[in-house]
């Protein structure tokens, strides 16, 4: 019976989770999702139902065995229904070994299918996706909400089948024994259902409170703890505010953990003292009825041992539409992401690159960057209503050619669209009208795969996993092997320092690259892309936030990358384009000046302007002194 109550405080505690009406089509789809794992959803089905025939014939056995004794049978009789009993047991327990194979089987093969769909489909939405949605709303997709489905077929399909013929099965025997007793018994029902709802909604808000206290506290450790974010906190931050802030919330959950230890104890005292009243009914009225002859004590035995096993799947069955509504909500909100179609997409005939030296044109080029309504859900961004604002042309009908082999540099203010450009060669993003094309053929025509071998890009900011030297180079060549990696961080100027270190190309770089400097990350970064050995090169902003020594050796390992490729070099700094073949301004989206470096400061226009902003020599301050 005490496990009766504990399963009718888990149901009830689930039974206060979101309750928002699912349609058919969302069970339509979870039964095709389900369809590969039917045979199996089937076989636990039928152990579920085994089980719960066998629950009930334990208690009419012990009640015949104790008829055998009070008529005084042969003792042979008693044997044999003690051994069946027994056989029963064992049955039981193999079967409950079965079906627990089973339930973990399937539901961790459906947490596989689901996590993998999820993942896949994640990995092919375009970067707008990523730059709007938060990472814990994603992640708790693929953890919680796949959970949360998963429970619809391990725990939830089955009990319901289950509890249902355990229960058809539980009234129908007691019923036969004696209806009075079971009408009687059951009188006592509202008093364990009706607790069950009530502290079991108490202990979901708990739950819940707990919940967000420890999610906020995620949130703090998980900002605080990464390398830039312990930084902030030792430059401007307080780290005594902090930690005050911190144990606040760990009190808080201390507390709700004491609350909610005292609310399940009261719970299940309480369902105990309800089962042992009406256990204490059935002998008492069972009795009554056996000494005046209309019952007999096997009954009565049967009609107690039949009792426990009757209120645990009745409270199940009460919760079990919302279990069932909860499940589907976590399906709907799994679903809601595989739903999110993808604005870049491969064609379903893509080309390839020609082969040889490559080309890059760019043919009257407009886009504006898409509104979050395209691209993202509410519930990913943490907001009520996405912003449907966007498209606003960042690019004007640009147009250029970097001819195979040619070096041609992008210069221009902050916000002018360089690194919006870095974005549409790619196809990170697909034009709003013209076309991109390498060597000829519109990007959006190529395979994916065909533009990864194309073209290589290296950012600003580099980004490293925090995984050894090796993984990260490994990401542009699987199969490279020692000898690759090693020439590689030699032609970037890295391979010294990657040889002093302890582990050599096994170093975990940290997360982000945190462990090297940012000179040496680029360098990485760059000697990725030399394995990945591209025809075209991409350099957005590669020596932004370098010192003069760290740049000039990032910029002899870029010369050794940019050799005999196409190249495009976007740059703030124009003292790393100088030697461009030709160099575009670029000013509100618009190509203003062409021309090399030469041709385009004898002209006098806006290059001119930002060449002399930079290396104009300063004036020498003037200090105010007054007599006095």
């Amino acid at each position: 019976m005490e496990m009766s109550a504990w399963s009718a405080m888990s149901n009830a505690m689930h039974g206060r989770t979101e309750r928002r009406p699912f349609s058919w089509a969302t069970v339509r789809r979870v039964r095709e999702f389900a369809r590969p794992h039917r045979r199996r959803i089937a076989a636990f089905v039928g152990v579920g139902v085994v089980e719960a025939v066998l629950t009930v014939a334990t208690p009419l056995l012990a009640g015949m065995v104790v008829n055998e004794i009070v008529e005084g049978s042969d003792v042979s009789v008693v044997v044999r229904l003690a051994v069946l009993i027994a056989v029963i047991a064992v049955a039981g327990t193999a079967l409950s070994l079965v079906g627990r194979y089973l339930s973990a089987s399937l539901g961790e093969g459906l947490i596989l299918d689901l996590r993998t769909a999820v993942f896949d489909h994640v990995q092919r939405m375009p970067v707008a996706f990523f730059t709007r949605t938060r990472t814990g709303a994603l992640v708790s997709r693929l953890n919680n909400d796949v959970i949360g489905a998963q429970r619809a077929f391990s725990d939830t399909l089955a009990g319901v089948v289950s509890n249902t013929v355990t229960l058809v099965l539980t009234g129908a025997v007691m019923l036969t024994l004696s209806w009075q007793v079971t009408v009687l018994s059951l009188l006592l029902l509202p008093a364990f259902l009706f607790p069950a709802r009530r502290i079991g909604a108490r202990l979901a808000d708990l739950g819940r409170a707990a919940a967000d206290h420890n999610a906020a506290m995620t949130d703090q450790t998980t900002e605080r703890f990464s390398a830039p974010g312990a930084t902030l906190i030792k430059l401007f931050g307080r780290p005594d505010r902090e930690s005050a802030e911190y144990a606040s919330r760990a009190g808080r959950v201390r507390d709700i953990g004491v609350r909610t230890a005292m609310v399940q104890w009261a719970f299940v005292s309480a369902l105990m003292l309800v089962s042992a009243l009406a256990l204490a009914l059935v002998y008492g009225l069972g009795g009554f009825y056996a000494l005046r002859g209309s019952l007999d004590a096997g009954s009565v035995v049967a009609l107690a041992l039949l009792l426990t096993r009757l209120y645990a799947p009745l409270t199940a069955l009460a919760s079990a539409r919302v279990d069932v509504s909860s499940a589907m909500v976590s399906f709907e909100r799994v679903f809601e992401v595989l739903d999110l179609v993808p604005l870049v997409r491969e064609r379903p005939d893509p080309l390839d690159v020609p082969d040889g030296p490559v080309s890059v044109e760019f043919d009257g080029v407009t886009f504006g960057y898409p509104s979050a309504d395209k691209v993202s859900l509410a519930s990913l961004e943490d907001v009520a209503q996405l912003d449907s604002r966007g498209g606003v042309d960042v690019l004007h009908d640009v147009s250029f050619t970097v001819q195979p082999g040619q070096v041609v540099a992008i210069v221009g203010s902050s916000g002018a669209g360089k690194s919006t450009i870095a974005s549409l060669l790619p196809r990170l993003y697909d034009v709003d009208s013209g076309a991109v094309r390498l060597g000829g053929v519109d990007v959006r025509d190529l395979s994916f795969a065909a533009i990864r071998r194309t073209l290589g890009l290296v950012t600003q900011d580099g980004h490293l996993f925090h995984e050894s030297l090796r993984s990260n180079l490994l990401l542009a060549a699987p199969d490279a092997t020692d000898d690759d990696l090693w020439a590689a961080l030699t032609r970037a100027r890295l391979a010294d320092l990657v040889a002093a270190l302890p582990d050599g190309l096994d170093t975990v770089v940290g997360e982000r690259g945190y462990r090297l400097s940012g000179g040496e990350r680029q360098r990485l970064t760059i000697a990725r892309l030399l394995l990945a050995r591209p025809r075209v090169v991409l350099l957005d902003e590669a020596t932004a936030h370098l010192d003069s020594t760290s740049e000039a050796a990032v910029q002899a390992a870029l010369d050794e990358a940019l050799d005999g490729r196409t190249a495009i070099v976007i740059a703030h700094r124009l003292s790393t384009v100088r030697a461009a073949g030709c160099i575009l301004v670029l000013e509100a989206g618009r190509i203003v000046e062409r021309g090399t470096h030469a041709d385009l400061l004898a002209a006098g226009g806006r290059y001119a302007e930002l060449y002399r902003t930079q290396f104009a020599e300063p004036e020498e301050p003037v200090l105010a002194v007054t007599a006095g």
